[in-house]
């Protein structure tokens, strides 16, 4: 894994909002990453009887992509990487915080011809707000212009609220909260297998229609900065936490949100 950061590369990441980093996984790295993340996902899919994270098939997110979330609390080695401290280290270091939490893991597959995913904020969604959260999208196929490779509105998170952003069949449905961002131009991400993007839990960002018969398969992260509080909403959390939970409590559960990395 490539542990080392450059000044260039935090000062690219946090000036834009997201950072490409070209073969952050070694050949081997990539095997054991694609390995761990097809049984997880076929056992979560297998465990819900359904090919899809939707009911109905046909339905336009069924064919966005397939999603399984926490993925480290179901495979012995997805749970070693989720949960390795260098690579916490390096999501805390271009983040700028001191300590990090997993928020929660998920796959995200792009079926072959699969819709596109419209522009978005991550953050408000998440039962704490951060301007520091961030997330790795780490690439197991390519990731191109063809197959649906991530979108960015560069910087936008240094503009951006915590207010909901809604995600519909719409592409730029988030222009009707941000009207401003209509004139910027969008900027790919494609990547080889084996790369990692990071980028910013407010800074918006879409992913491609997949035109090819092929799927185009990821792993993400969603992170927490440590000392992070909620803010109301349950997202993720399980039932018992969210019900004990009052706005402005510290979210330090390990069992929730394990802290892999401080200083």
């Amino acid at each position: 894994m490539k542990t080392e950061l450059s000044p260039q590369q935090i000062s690219q990441y946090r000036a834009q909002g997201f950072l490409v980093i070209d073969g952050f996984l070694d050949e081997d790295e990539l095997a054991v990453w694609r390995k761990a993340t097809d049984e997880a996902v076929e056992q979560r899919l297998a465990s819900t009887k359904t090919l899809t994270n939707q009911k109905d098939p046909d339905a336009f997110y069924a064919q966005v992509f397939t999603q399984c979330l926490r993925l480290a609390t179901t495979h012995p080695v997805m749970h070693d990487l989720m949960y390795d401290a260098a690579l916490g280290q390096v999501v805390a270091t271009l983040a700028g915080v001191d300590g990090i939490r997993i928020w929660h893991d998920q796959a995200l597959y792009k079926p072959p011809y699969g819709n596109p995913t419209g522009f978005h904020l991550d953050n408000p969604f998440w039962s704490f707000y951060s301007k520091d959260a961030i997330s790795i999208w780490m690439a197991l196929d390519d990731a191109t212009i063809e197959n649906g490779c991530l979108w960015y509105l560069p910087a936008t998170h240094k503009e951006a609220t915590f207010e909901m952003t809604s995600i519909n069949e719409n592409l730029g449905a988030i222009f009707k909260q941000y009207p401003s961002w209509r004139q910027m131009t969008a900027v790919a991400a494609p990547c080889k297998a084996g790369s990692a993007v990071f980028h910013n839990g407010l800074v918006a960002h879409a992913a491609g229609v997949n035109l090819t018969p092929r799927p185009r398969r990821a792993m993400t992260c969603a992170y927490m900065p440590d000392g992070s509080t909620f803010n109301g909403q349950r997202n993720i959390l399980s039932k018992d936490y969210f019900e004990s939970l009052t706005i402005g409590d510290l979210l330090d559960n390990e069992d929730e949100n394990p802290l892999i990395w401080h200083k």
